[in-house]
């Protein structure tokens, strides 16, 4: 089969870096996403997202034609659906976008197409988005449906892209047999065959695991703080064991994949996945156990000086050195500790602006704040030297820990 013309819905932080590689191993790729400003900014050869190396990837696709934005899919070999998938009330996830734009697809789609799931999805939705271009009135006899989920590191994704492994799972052989012989002509990494509910089962299980283990190392960061003990050390030392690797906790979990996944297989589970649901109860707790900890220094500090406190939070993205904010703990610390009155000084290096505070640059906030506390790790917090009449609290471990006080 020729693969020439690619179109891939949904230009964010999966669908950009794959439109961009795509155009520049030679595809024609047509990139949709519903927001205008997005389409005009990627049409000008420019990102709306940080990602290292993609604005390169972009300008170099846009300028040679292969890559054009717009807000409407249209006729191509192959359909990449890149959405997102979110959950609504109760945790029950919520795959309207995909349905969405499988739909979108019904005036364009023709027989020998391949349709790609990226997004990360309950078990069964490749399924279900056969079924919605049936209810639209197309014949999929002979369209391939297959999932091969995204399994990049933001961060790390021009990279990871090529060189991971991927798993690619069709609703027929057929359909795995030619989708795997599309993601081989520009992947390095294996690519692993297997069936559309496997596949999906596989991502939301991969993002399971590290739940479970971080909400290990978030539970006993609390422990030992009841304990007196330095939860680092701890971990440090446990670690030498040749058969223990705890994780490193922190202020929660975040993120478009391990805050939201786990919830899909609890959902569909119905009262089987106890552990993975504690997990999720365990990380999502570490959040409020944070915000609870900030307070009550906080109100030390009133009672002590007669005055509010204010408090430097350190960080806003849900991981070090992204501007990604989607499900951030340290985001939903920051709006809580904003609604208690405190004088919160947000700090987030990785964005220009935010529209629900006023950034403000990372050593100033060092300088003016009373309490300094470290939500995530960003490289330019590293160097700061914070007086030491001032309280430091760190839900984060900085490489460099000399000059910053740990959880007590």
């Amino acid at each position: 089969m020729k693969i020439e013309k690619i179109c891939v819905i949904g230009l964010g932080y999966i669908g950009l870096p794959t439109a961009s590689l795509l155009a520049n191993r030679g595809y024609q790729v047509a990139g949709v996403d519903v927001v205008q400003e997005t389409v005009d900014i990627i049409n000008q050869g420019k990102i709306h997202i940080v990602e290292p190396d993609l604005d390169t990837f972009v300008q170099s696709a846009v300028n040679s034609g292969n890559l054009v934005a717009n807000t409407v899919a249209c006729e191509s070999d192959i359909f990449i659906i890149a959405v997102p998938t979110p959950f609504k009330d109760n945790f029950v996830p919520n795959i309207d976008y995909i349905i969405s734009a499988t739909k979108g697809l019904a005036p364009f789609v023709k027989e020998g197409n391949i349709v790609i799931l990226e997004s990360t999805s309950p078990v069964g939705t490749t399924d279900i988005m056969e079924q919605a271009l049936k209810d639209e009135g197309i014949d999929t006899s002979n369209i391939h449906f297959a999932h091969c989920p995204e399994r990049v590191l933001p961060g790390k994704i021009m990279h990871e892209l090529v060189n991971n492994d991927r798993i690619v799972g069709g609703t027929t052989k057929e359909a795995t047999r030619v989708t795997a012989e599309f993601y081989r002509s520009f992947v390095s990494g294996t690519v692993l065959e297997t069936d559309a509910k496997t596949a999906e089962l596989a991502k939301l299980t991969e993002n399971s695991f590290r739940d479970v283990n971080i909400a290990f190392a978030n539970e006993l960061s609390m422990i030992s703080e009841k304990f007196g003990v330095d939860v680092w050390n701890v971990i440090d030392l446990a670690n030498r064991h040749p058969r223990v690797n705890i994780l490193q906790p922190g202020c929660g979990v975040g993120g478009h994949c391990i805050a939201v996944d786990p919830w899909f297989i609890v959902d569909a589970a119905k009262g089987e996945a106890k552990l993975i649901k504690t997990a999720r109860e365990v990380n999502d707790y570490k959040s409020q156990w944070a915000i609870e900890k900030v307070k009550n220094v906080a109100l030390e500090f009133e009672n002590k000086h007669g005055r509010k406190a204010r408090v430097a939070c350190m960080g806003l993205s849900f991981k070090p050195d992204i501007d990604d904010i989607r499900e951030s703990p340290a985001l939903s610390i920051t709006r809580a500790l904003a609604t208690q009155s405190f004088d919160i000084l947000a700090v987030e290096p990785n964005l220009d602006s935010f529209s629900e505070f006023k950034l403000v640059n990372y050593k100033e906030a060092a300088k003016i704040a009373d309490i300094v506390v470290y939500l995530v790790a960003h490289k330019e917090f590293l160097d700061l030297d914070i007086e030491d009449s001032k309280e430091v609290i760190s839900f984060c471990k900085l490489v460099d820990r000399r000059k910053v006080k740990r959880e007590k």
